[in-house]
């Protein structure tokens, strides 16, 4: 990654903007609807940047950077800390689309499409299971057990898939039960060492594994587009599974 993604709780924090127009106006919306509080001078914690000459605005950014703030300069990502993505906001759902300023349009045109994809109610979703975690834990007392079952039920086609649309969230979250089905291995042998030749579904189940066994000539790149917090086994499939596990894959 040349970036490393974060989301940065902005209530009551004083950030700093410099600049006018269009574009300056952008970031203060953008500050104000997460809470920050948009100021012109120092103290802060951060800064945008909107200046339209070249070498006024890399001043600014190295005097900011100078007080210990991290610096979005606009339009010149070369001289940013940090770039802001394309939003899609489903609150308490947020996703974040970045190209480290490669291309601002790339990153709309998939917002765009991530819009269509996602349900209006899908915040909603996380709200309920968020009220549901401390009954949860009563039922289901161990963190493998909650893994499992929440795995389940938000597995495609499953009672909380996050693409279906919800009409009682809480009705929904609060009728799942013990949805975790039983462990499953499955083989995948590769037929290429590139990434991209992976299918859709060999992709759908390197994010859905919690465990991945694999031979040792499996390259880096593959096993990069597995969940990062599956367990990862440079070694045979033993005859049993270890405990806890959901989906178990076997790379080849």
């Amino acid at each position: 990654m040349h970036s490393l993604p974060i989301f940065v709780r902005l209530t009551g924090i004083r950030v700093l903007l410099i600049g006018t127009g269009p574009a300056a106006e952008a970031k203060a919306r953008l500050v104000e609807g997460a809470g920050g509080v948009v100021v012109h001078d120092l103290p802060a914690r951060i800064a945008f940047v909107a200046l339209d000459d070249p070498a006024e605005a890399e001043a600014e950014a190295t005097r900011l950077r100078g007080h210990g703030l991290l610096v979005n300069v606009v339009d010149r990502p070369a001289l940013c800390d940090f770039t802001v993505p394309a939003i899609v906001d489903r609150s308490p759902v947020i996703l974040a689309v970045g190209t480290g300023g490669a291309s601002a349009s790339l990153a709309k045109a998939l917002r765009e499409r991530l819009e269509a994809l996602l349900p209006a109610g899908l915040g909603g979703l996380a709200s309920a299971i968020f009220a549901a975690r401390a009954a949860v834990a009563v039922t289901h007392p161990t963190i493998d057990a909650r893994r499992r079952l929440w795995d389940a039920a938000l597995a495609p086609g499953g009672a909380l898939d996050p693409l279906a649309d919800h009409d009682d969230a809480t009705a929904a979250v609060a009728g799942i039960g013990d949805a975790a089905p039983s462990p499953e291995l499955t083989e995948i042998v590769l037929t290429s060492p590139d990434p991209d030749d992976l299918t859709l579904r060999q992709l759908r189940l390197l994010n859905q594994a919690d465990t991945i066994f694999h031979d040792a000539a499996v390259p880096p790149a593959i096993l990069a587009r597995a969940r990062r917090d599956a367990d990862r086994f440079a070694a045979p499939v033993p005859a049993t599974l270890p405990p806890g596990r959901t989906v178990a894959l076997h790379l080849r």
